[in-house]
């Protein structure tokens, strides 16, 4: 099972080149995994319809109990059957229905066919989580998928409004599934069933919240906006997710699950009013409609209604037509949906209004069609009436909310009958005052699979009972019926029979009176669900935007205020309502009186902040404060620590001189005494309250502290370095999570820097006369030698020759020089030396990125281009990718992150040891390079061009001032 899965994955991530070498024909090899499985499943045929079932799992976390687990029994048979082999026709379809010269043609064909793997996942989960996770992977696939034909602004809408609807579902049926796994013990599907948890609060809410996520899946009312507008998407993924895969996850769901919760209070009035309602509602629907795909969409809403309220009626006959109808409903749908395709594809429209006389000219095509709206219309002898007859005779003999929704079912079919009869009449036939449609003719290949689909429900017809066993295996969880229903095309004369001939009579009367129906129809039309959506979510945005005005005022004094204050309620709430300080020790002033005198004059620093008006001298005493920090950390005893303090202070400071140079010298906010006599209060008593936290914290410790473990734990691995040891081995997913935080970070900000990229012209007149920190001086130099006259002069850097002579420094460039390579082998030191003594790959990152912040203070952009010619994001990418690889690598072992050392012998060097934190702190190391290279490029090389072009401008403005008898300034 697991190697089914992972095939769909690992070849949809080959889709690009396998497109680009083969073309359209690419997708004859997609459908290799999906065929695969369902020549698999075909072969489990027997062990699931004995009862039996194939189980599989894989301890992930024993630790913590996490596990996937699969397991194919009788349901997940017919919807590995339905996922796969409807999967695999559907791809064959699409070498059809795509050229090879179709845009995007790669992208679309990994995700349908990682699409097909997430479906085949979901429905083999036997644990809610792994369902959870796949559920979410099937949803955001879709969202791609819809969203295919991303210039058009109506299939983006369709696409964000389908993950909208979808993921709110999928969040509130996460919730359910926490709470039902807490009260059942184990999140294991099959286990939860077998022993369900007593009813009570916790539980009915946990069933509700499940079925709001099953619900908007299947696009039930009050879900059921999301499914029409998502006909957007390319025939071959409506015919797909919207008939076979995708909208049937929610069915399944509940069809699942109601085995071991129908009987909860809830569960039946949810699952029955609003399957019988979205069943009326999407056939009325269907019936005033133009569009061939779009009214096969309400109709798909309507039969989702429908199959819904069989499977969670909750007997065991109900259970076994919810199974036949999930199977029929594929098998006539799907080829309905495509058959469209090819109809569109032929007479370049699907408005039935414009269609005339296409069953002529194509015969076949409406042959297949004919037969698969038979199967829809539940006309004898198709596999549609047969699970037809098993439902009404279900509901038939149930309770009195039963016979209530098998009379709105009865009417649910009459229309059923009547928009199917609309559609082929719509596509095929000929229509008085239309023109005859001119069409091109369809290849075999086209029809291939639509024939396939049709004719299995033509077969399965007659031969319904051929799949009584493997349906019954899954009805037979329900208790049984003194007289248990049995599958067969014919059961004899009936009420079932004489229902399923008053819903024909009653279609046909419907479609005979088509066109004062669809009157009647717009007449009585309500507010459509999705221009209620588009009200609610244009509500939302003006809502937020209010908000957003009212608490973002735009005043970084403000925001912190606002937090200090939030902080101090919350701090001081709970100090005064527990008062933890009794039995706490008294704090101590300090261990040595050396830290007390770097705590002073840190403070010292701290205060002169608040008296200085440039803005230079208000960073440096800033970074004053954090070299102190370090300090602490030294004397204390905490090498890693201080020296990981140093480096990110020195990276700090030189990011605020860089942004200061486009910022005035001096603060320009005018602080009143009424503000200040605020503030003062508010920092003072936040750095209080900070203060008595931290105390009241360390003095609450009742368990030993972990320290000694952990050295006695990195000691058993000959190693020295605690800090290094956590940071990449014990705690390794700390790490790991820090790190992507850092890159997301630095991502973040380098987007808002080069989001509006301006074009390479004036800049803005306060622009060029601001007076910056380090302002470009544009006078002529006097005194400089010029062509032979100076002595010729040796190039320290590499692009030392793209400075001014006013912008150099020969000092400093000599100092680079020398320095530059040393500071990089350091850098590499730090990050293999932090076994046994301080460094790691974060701090031997951050060296490296002042190595290359060196070599751009001395020479500027050009120069630190010739330092860095890689792009930072290279760097970055590839630490992640390090990280993550050294991190599943530990998979093959059992538990991700586990940690491998190898220990060798060289000559000349001895032995050695080379471990797998090594690795993953070499990711770290390149991750952080990047980051700190990206943002020297971003705050550096971009303040950099606005400088030069400032210097141009004034440059050009002084040697334009004398031609039109301006003052030169």
């Amino acid at each position: 099972m697991t190697a089914l899965i992972v095939c769909h994955f690992v070849l949809a991530a080959f889709a690009r080149p396998l497109v680009r070498a083969l073309g359209a024909r690419a997708f004859l090899v997609l459908a290799l995994p999906p065929a695969a499985t369902a020549c698999w499943a075909l072969t489990q045929w027997d062990t699931a319809a004995s009862g039996s079932s194939v189980d599989w799992s894989w301890a992930w976390m024993p630790d913590y109990g996490v596990s996937v687990d699969l397991r194919l029994d009788a349901l997940a048979e017919v919807m590995v059957l339905l996922a796969s082999g409807v999967g695999a026709l559907v791809l064959l379809y699409c070498a059809a229905y795509f050229s090879d010269t179709t845009p995007r043609l790669a992208g679309f064909a990994g995700s349908l066919l990682a699409f097909a793997g997430a479906m085949l996942a979901l429905v083999l989960s036997d644990d809610l989580i792994t369902l959870y996770v796949f559920w979410e992977l099937t949803t955001v696939f879709s969202y791609l998928l819809i969203g295919y034909d991303s210039e058009h602004r109506h299939s983006r809408r369709s696409a964000l409004q389908a993950l909208t609807v979808t993921t709110l579902g999928g969040l509130a049926m996460l919730i359910g599934f926490l709470i039902i796994g807490q009260e059942a013990g184990t999140y294991r599907i099959s286990a939860i069933l077998a022993d369900p948890p007593p009813a009570g609060t916790a539980v009915e809410a946990a069933v509700l919240l499940i079925l709001c996520g099953a619900l908007s899946k299947s696009a039930v009312w009050p879900f059921s906006l999301w499914l029409p507008n998502a006909m957007a998407a390319p025939t071959p993924v409506s015919a797909y997710l919207h008939a076979a895969a995708m909208v049937k996850a929610g069915v399944y769901l509940v069809a699942r699950l109601a085995p071991g919760f129908s009987d909860v209070p809830g569960w039946r009035p949810v699952v029955m009013v609003l399957g019988a309602a979205t069943m009326l509602l999407g056939g009325w629907r269907a019936l005033r409609l133009n569009d061939l795909k779009i009214v096969l969409a309400y109709g798909t809403v309507s039969q989702l209604g429908f199959l819904t309220l069989l499977a969670g009626v909750g007997n065991r006959d109900a259970a076994l037509a919810a199974a036949v109808m999930i199977l029929g409903h594929a098998l006539f749908k799907a080829p309905l949906f495509l058959v469209t395709g090819i109809v569109d594809h032929a007479a370049g429209t699907r408005d039935l209004r414009k269609l005339s006389g296409v069953g002529r000219a194509l015969p076949h095509v409406c042959a297949v069609a004919v037969l698969a709206a038979l199967s829809m219309a539940a006309l004898p002898p198709l596999l549609g009436f047969a699970a037809k007859e098993a439902a009404f005779e279900a509901l038939l003999h149930g309770d009195t909310a039963d016979r209530w929704a098998l009379g709105i079912t009865v009417a649910g079919s009459a229309l059923t009958v009547a928009y199917t009869a609309r559609f082929v009449w719509g596509a095929f036939l000929r229509k008085p005052g239309v023109a005859d449609t001119p069409v091109h003719r369809v290849g075999p290949a086209f029809l291939a699979a639509p024939a396939a689909l049709a004719l299995c429900g033509l077969v399965l017809g007659p031969g319904v009972g051929w799949t009584d066993r493997l349906l019954s295996a899954y009805a037979d969880a329900f208790p049984a019926p003194a007289h248990p229903y049995h599958l067969a095309l014919w059961h004899g004369w009936g009420t079932a029979l004489l229902l399923s001939a008053v819903a024909t009579l009653g279609g046909a009367v419907l479609f005979a009176a088509r066109d004062r129906v669809a009157r009647l129809s717009r007449r009585i039309a309500w507010p459509t669900a999705d221009g209620v959506f588009g009200q609610l979510l244009l509500g939302l945005e003006r809502l937020s935007l209010q908000a957003t005005g009212f608490v973002q005022r735009g005043s970084l004094s403000v925001y912190l205020a606002t937090t200090l204050l939030v902080m101090l309620a919350g701090q001081l709430s709970v100090l005064i309502a527990d008062r933890p300080w009794h039995g706490a020790p008294a704090p101590r002033l300090w261990d040595v009186p050396l830290q007390g005198a770097v705590a002073a004059l840190t403070c010292a620093a701290a205060l002169l902040c608040l008296t200085v008006r440039r803005r230079m001298k208000a960073v440096v005493l800033a970074g004053l404060t954090g070299y102190g920090a370090a300090l602490l950390f030294v004397v204390q005893g905490g090498p890693d620590l201080a020296l990981t303090q140093f480096c990110v202070e020195t990276v700090s400071m030189i990011v605020f001189v860089l942004v200061l140079r486009r910022m005035p010298v001096h603060f320009q906010e005018s602080v009143s005494t009424w503000r200040r006599a605020v503030r003062i209060p508010v920092a003072l008593a936040a750095a209080a309250t900070l203060g008595v936290v931290v105390w009241v914290a360390a003095a609450a410790r009742v368990a030993p502290p972990a320290g000694a473990a952990m050295v006695e734990e990195t000691a058993h691995h000959g190693l020295k370095d605690v800090v290094a040891t956590i940071l990449v081995d014990l705690r390794a997913w700390d790490t790991m999570g820090e790190s992507a935080v850092l890159a997301a970070a630095a991502i973040g900000v380098t987007s808002l820097i080069y989001l509006h990229r301006r074009a390479e012209g004036t800049a803005a007149p306060s622009e060029v006369r601001g007076r910056t920190a380090w302002s470009v001086t544009t006078e002529p130099l006097t005194g400089v030698p010029q062509g032979d006259e100076g002595a010729p002069e040796r190039g320290w850097l590499a692009a030392g020759a793209t400075l001014a002579p006013e912008h150099r420094s020969v000092v400093f460039e000599v100092v680079t020089r020398l320095l530059f390579h040393p500071i990089l082998v350091l850098s590499v030191y730090l990050l293999f030396c932090a076994e046994n003594m301080p460094g790691g790959g974060f701090v031997g990152g951050l060296v490296a990125g002042l190595a290359l912040i060196t070599r751009y203070l001395a020479g500027g952009r050009f120069e630190l281009a010739e330092a860095a010619p890689l792009q930072p994001g290279l760097f970055t990418g590839l630490g992640l990718f390090i990280s993550t690889a050294v991190a599943l690598f530990g998979l093959s072992d059992g538990t991700v992150l586990h940690a491998w050392t190898y220990h060798g012998h060289l000559p000349l060097i001895g032995d050695y040891e080379f471990g797998t934190p090594v690795v993953f702190d070499c990711g770290v190391y390149l991750l952080v390079l990047g980051v700190v290279l990206d943002i020297v490029r971003a705050l550096g090389a971009k303040i950099d061009r606005q400088i030069e072009r400032a210097a141009a401008e004034k440059a050009a403005a002084r040697g334009a001032g004398p031609e039109t008898g301006e003052a030169t300034p």
